[in-house]
């Protein structure tokens, strides 16, 4: 860190200071660089790290949604397969009664 430090040093020179002059024009055009590049320009690296957050983020809801259409695709293959299941479902789901059925309607 001490020959770090030391090259900020005019002082020191001496018969390297065309060398030293040329590092420490390196140094800085390096660091505005990596500011412009990490958070200034519109491509920057904070907008990668939430593009990446959002893809991850979308790739689990397509997950999910597609579990529940496989879910959904046995329910309904469940429902047209078999006449009773139908009626028990609409019975229960949306208050279908037969004839002489005795519906209470709970709320």
């Amino acid at each position: 860190m001490g020959k770090f430090r030391d090259i900020w040093n005019r002082d020191r020179d001496g018969k390297n200071a065309e060398k030293r002059s040329f590092i420490r024009y390196s140094i800085v055009a390096t660091v505005i660089f990596i500011l412009m590049v990490g958070f200034i320009n519109q491509n920057n690296i904070v907008r990668w790290v939430r593009a990446g957050a959002e893809i991850k983020r979308q790739n689990n809801l397509i997950e999910k949604y597609n579990k529940e259409i496989g879910e959904m695709d046995s329910q309904i293959k469940g429902l047209t397969s078999n006449k009773d299941s139908l009626e028990r479902y609409a019975r229960e789901s949306f208050g279908f009664a037969e004839p002489g059925d005795d519906v209470y309607v709970i709320e």
